[in-house]
C-alpha cells in the first residue's frame, strides 16, 4: 500500500513592503502609547523612549537615541518632538515622520484646546491639587533618564570631566543660549582627539539636501511679510508662533515666558491668570509642553467674535506655527547626519556631545525639583519612581495614573 508523501509547505513571508508596512504602524502605535502616557517635560519623554523605543521594540540603539537627542537640542524647537519625528524619519522617510508628528502632538493639542474653549468652568485649585503628586513623579522620570544616558555614553574620564561641568553649568546659568553652547563645547573638546580614530577608508560624498532648510526660511519670510500687512488674526497668530518656535531653545518651560511676554503684557491676547491656568494644565498634560500654543491660539480667537469654529482655526495655527520650524530643521539635518558621522571628526565630538547631554539631563532633575515643596512625600514619590522605573515591571501610564488618582483622593 503506497503512502501519501506528506510536505510542509513553510508560511507565507511577508513582503518587503509588506514587513515595513506593518513596521511602520507598530511605530505610530508606539508613538500614540507615548502622546498619551509621557508626562513631565522632554527629559521625562526621553526616558519613556528609551524603555519603549530601545528596551523594548529596538527601533535604535541607546546610543542612537542619544546622538538624536543631542543634535535635536543644538537646534531651536520643542527636542522631544524633534527627537520622535526623526525616529519616525530614519524608520520610514518623510511620510512616516510626518504622521508621527501628527499622532505625537494630536492628544495633547487636543486637550489642551478642549481645556481653552471650557476655560470659564475650569476650577485652577483644583487643577493644582490634581497634578500635585504627578510633579514629583515626573522629576522621577528625569532622574531615570540621566542614569540609562550615563549608563550608555559614559566610558572614560573624559566622559565623567565633561558630564559634571556640563550639569554644573547648565545648573548655574540658567539661559537657553547656554545649552547649545555647552553641547559644542563638549563636542569641541574631544574633537580635538580625532586622530586616536581609525580613518574610514571609503567615504561616501557628503550630500546635503538644502529643501527643508529653504522651506524653513521660507515660510518664515512668508509668514512675516503676511503678519506685517495684514489684520486678520489666524494669519498674525501663525507668524507670532511660527517666530517663536525658529528661536526658542531648551523647550516648554522656556518658551513660557516669552509668550506670556508677547501674549499677555504686549498684546493682552489673554489675562495673566488664563495664561498660568493653562500653564499649569500643560504640565499635566501627556506628550509635548508646546501644545500650550494650542491653548493660546483658542483665547487669542475670542478677540474676533468668529465663535467656536474660529478659536478652533486659532488653535490649529497655533499648532502649526509652533511645531513645523523645530521638525523642517531637524528634518534638513537628519538626512546628512550619518554622512557626517564617517568623518573622524564628527565621530570623535560625539563623546563630548554625548557626555555632556547626560550632564544636562541631571542638572534639569535638580532645576525640576526646586520649584516642589520639600517635603518627605516629594522625596519618597522621586526616588520610588525611579526605583519603579528600574525595576522595569510596571508600566509608566500606570505610575502616572496612580499619581493623578492620589492627587484627586487627597
Amino acid at each position: 500500500m503506497e503512502t501519501e508523501e506528506v510536505r510542509l509547505v513553510p508560511p507565507p513571508r511577508l513582503s518587503g513592503s509588506r514587513t515595513k508596512r506593518v513596521r511602520s504602524i507598530l511605530f505610530l502605535k508606539d508613538v500614540a502609547v507615548l502622546a498619551l502616557t509621557t508626562f513631565g517635560g522632554p527629559q521625562a519623554h526621553l526616558a519613556m523612549m528609551f524603555r519603549l523605543l530601545v528596551d523594548k521594540r529596538r527601533y535604535l540603539t541607546s546610543a542612537e537615541l542619544v546622538e538624536i537627542t543631542a543634535l535635536c537640542q543644538i537646534v531651536p524647537g520643542p527636542s522631544s518632538t524633534q527627537t520622535i519625528t526623526a525616529i519616525g524619519f530614519r524608520l520610514g522617510g518623510p511620510n512616516l515622520a510626518y504622521l508621527t508628528l501628527l499622532v505625537w502632538m494630536l492628544p495633547a493639542v487636543t486637550f489642551m484646546t478642549i481645556f481653552a474653549l471650557s476655560i470659564s468652568y475650569l476650577d485652577a485649585g483644583l487643577v493644582a491639587r490634581l497634578v500635585q503628586f504627578v510633579q514629583p513623579i515626573a522629576i522621577g522620570f528625569v532622574a531615570y533618564s540621566a542614569y540609562k544616558i550615563a549608563e550608555k555614553v559614559i566610558h572614560t574620564k573624559t566622559s565623567v570631566a565633561l558630564m559634571v561641568s556640563g550639569a554644573m553649568l547648565a545648573y548655574s546659568f540658567q539661559l537657553p543660549a547656554v545649552l547649545p553652547l555647552l553641547l559644542l563645547a563638549g563636542g569641541l573638546i574631544t574633537a580635538l582627539r580625532y586622530s586616536k580614530l581609525p580613518e574610514v577608508q571609503e567615504k561616501q560624498p557628503l550630500r546635503v539636501e538644502w529643501a527643508n532648510f529653504i522651506l524653513w526660511i521660507g515660510v518664515l519670510i512668508a509668514a512675516a511679510v503676511l503678519g506685517h500687512y495684514t489684520r486678520w488674526l489666524p494669519v498674525r497668530l501663525f507668524e507670532n508662533f511660527y517666530r517663536n518656535g525658529s528661536l526658542v531653545f531648551g523647550g516648554g518651560q522656556v518658551l513660557a515666558p516669552l509668550l506670556f511676554a508677547e501674549f499677555v503684557e504686549f498684546k493682552r491676547y489673554l489675562t495673566a491668570p488664563e495664561f498660568l491656568s493653562g500653564l499649569g494644565l500643560v504640565q499635566a498634560m501627556p506628550g509635548p509642553n508646546f501644545s500650550f500654543a494650542s491653548y493660546i491660539g483658542t483665547l487669542a480667537m475670542r478677540r474676533e467674535d468668529a465663535g467656536v469654529s474660529g478659536q478652533l482655526l486659532g488653535a490649529l495655527v497655533a499648532s502649526a506655527g509652533i511645531f513645523l520650524p523645530g521638525t523642517f530643521l531637524i528634518f534638513f539635518l537628519i538626512r546628512f547626519w550619518d554622512q557626517l558621522k564617517q568623518y573622524r571628526v564628527v565621530k570623535a565630538s560625539l563623546e563630548g556631545i554625548n557626555a555632556v547631554s547626560a550632564g544636562l539631563v541631571w542638572a534639569a532633575t535638580f532645576l525640576l525639583y526646586h520649584p516642589l515643596p520639600d517635603t518627605p512625600i516629594n522625596l519618597i514619590l522621586v526616588a520610588a519612581t525611579f526605583l519603579l522605573l528600574l525595576w522595569n515591571k510596571i508600566p509608566s501610564y500606570v505610575i502616572i495614573g496612580a499619581g493623578l488618582v492620589a492627587g484627586a483622593l487627597f
